[in-house]
């Protein structure tokens, strides 16, 4: 799904206009970000992007790479950009990491960065079983994680799914003994085909009217096309 805007995901019905405001909201604010799919072409890195579209102006991307050695490309002083992690994954990629190349870039976070990234896993709590077990991330290093978003691809055909859907949202306060500690923002009824929004954000949007701002042009961007 290369270049589909936040509007575009929620015109194809990938997500609500809620979540898009949701993610919109947390790049304006630099919130880090983990986007979590089973299958390959799920959506990880498109909506990652879509939601990165909409940090602030000036804001640097600095892609996290292996073939820039032991440092990754991260900068020696924080900048409030966003590392960018390509996956969390042990596939033979430079832009794919895995083990103390995660562990350096978790902890490059209390410079003054933020984080987006992606990895394979069948829930959320999954994905920080794998990113604080299988990689050694340390609890109060995870917990730098802000927001985390499931995606499904649904279909029998992996490389051509019928659609994508974001599953779940959910706000990460903290992180205890490798598992995420937060909230549920949304929640995608399959049987009803709806987005459900079991609690609303604290600490996404909390400062200003951003997240209603946010979310209402989302909302002006579906009702254009009904």
């Amino acid at each position: 799904m290369p270049g589909l805007t936040l509007a575009d995901l929620v015109r194809n019905r990938t997500m609500s206009p809620e979540i898009a405001g949701v993610l919109a909201t947390a790049a304006a604010e630099r919130r880090s970000l983990l986007m979590i799919a089973i299958p390959r072409m799920a959506g990880k890195s498109t909506t990652m992007e879509a939601a990165l579209a909409y940090s602030p102006a000036g804001t640097r991307l600095h892609q996290l790479d292996t073939a820039d050695g032991p440092e990754l490309g991260i900068p020696e002083q924080g900048d409030g950009g966003y590392l960018v992690m390509s996956e969390i994954s042990e596939a033979p990629f430079s832009t794919y990491l895995w083990g103390e190349p995660v562990r350096h870039a978790f902890s490059a976070l209390e410079r003054g960065f933020s984080l987006a990234t992606a990895l394979h896993a069948g829930s959320v709590d999954d994905a920080f079983s794998i990113i604080t077990e299988a990689n050694g991330v340390p609890d109060e290093d995870a917990a730098r994680l802000d927001l985390a978003v499931y995606i499904r691809s649904l279909g029998d055909d992996w490389q051509n799914p019928e659609r994508r859907v974001i599953a779940e949202v959910r706000e990460v306060d903290t992180v205890a003994n490798g598992q995420p500690r937060g909230r549920t923002l949304f929640l995608w009824n399959e049987t009803d085909d709806r987005f459900e929004a079991p609690e609303p954000a604290r600490t996404i949007g909390a400062e200003g009217s951003g997240l209603a701002a946010a979310t209402a042009h989302f909302r002006a961007a579906l009702g254009a096309d009904s």
